[in-house]
């Protein structure tokens, strides 16, 4: 199911048109499956509106979503606002949590020139490689993709012919050609992880589903515009080895009685963290998501 929301203060989520019924009283003659392909199209061509990847915004533009909404909201933005200064919006198709991971994931070893954590991650990728022929995954149905992501990957590093700057960064992460690859990079990725871990991922997916996870994984992780939640964060957190922290801006209570922000830090399974982390017994995730019902996008902190 493709997103399709902007938000509003009331309601957390809003569809992103508003249909003017005076604009579509023909669809009245139309039957429900025309309708709902109507109204799919509609969303299609609102999400295009928006790039994959936003420019990094002050945290101030967040307020000025909530300013005549949900009073609970507004508290919860100051309260991010004590700890994180910017956001970077992500395109509300399906794709914004990988498509947020991809750019945040890229900016982190671009700004900090980490190589060690870069010849972990590729230690990884060939993991992840060797799952998907394991599970009787052909070459061609996966390669193009890996081969891209490393290349995003080695590009990031400075020094190199094909070294690309931070605006640069943001370029590729707009051109579908190359976004929309490395999305499925790690469409492909999380759904290797989930079956080679199915007996773990199982009860999780029993309750999203009545099929089995082969088929969880063929309908709802690899396909374009399908979106994810914690079952898809786990298991690329995991196969990665990328802690991820995520913040939740819902009007949920507070059992404190004071206004907090809920968050949830997704540490891999097994203990495969960047040089920087290593032998802290807390592990503070580099990449930070906002979490909006049904829509992912970056927050960074002060």
């Amino acid at each position: 199911m493709q997103n399709q929301e902007n938000f509003d203060a009331d309601n957390n989520v809003e569809s992103v048109i508003s249909i003017q019924t005076s604009d579509y009283d023909c669809w009245g003659n139309l039957g429900d499956d025309d309708i709902l392909q109507q109204q799919s199209a509609i969303f299609v061509e609102e999400a295009e509106k928006v790039p994959f990847v936003g420019d990094k915004e002050p945290l101030t533009s967040l307020e000025a979503e909530y300013k005549s909404g949900s009073p609970i909201l507004l508290e919860k933005i100051k309260v991010l606002s004590g700890q994180y200064i910017a956001i970077r919006r992500t395109r509300g198709d399906g794709n914004c949590f990988f498509r947020s991971f991809m750019f945040s994931y890229l900016e982190h070893i671009l700004e900090s020139q980490d190589r060690t954590e870069v010849d972990r991650i590729r230690t990884n990728v060939e993991n992840c490689r060797k799952t998907l022929r394991s599970l009787g995954y052909t070459e061609f149905t996966f390669e193009d993709f890996f081969a891209l992501f490393l290349e995003q990957l080695e590009s990031a590093l400075q020094g190199n012919e094909t070294s690309i700057s931070h605006d640069e960064l943001v370029i590729r992460s707009r051109d579908q050609s190359i976004s929309d690859y490395v999305v499925m990079f790690f469409r492909f990725v999380t759904s290797g992880e989930i079956q080679k871990r199915s007996e773990f991922f199982e009860p999780f997916i029993m309750g999203l589903t009545n099929g089995t996870v082969e088929q969880f994984c063929k309908s709802a992780v690899e396909p374009m515009g399908e979106e994810s939640d914690h079952v898809h964060i786990i298991a690329l957190s995991d196969a990665l080895g990328v802690p991820i922290r995520v913040l939740y801006l819902d009007r949920s209570s507070c059992d404190s009685g004071g206004v907090s922000v809920n968050h949830h830090d997704f540490v891999p399974a097994v203990s495969d963290v960047s040089s920087d982390s290593a032998g802290s017994e807390t592990k503070i995730p580099y990449i930070t998501l906002l979490y909006r019902p049904g829509h992912y996008d970056i927050l960074y902190p002060k």
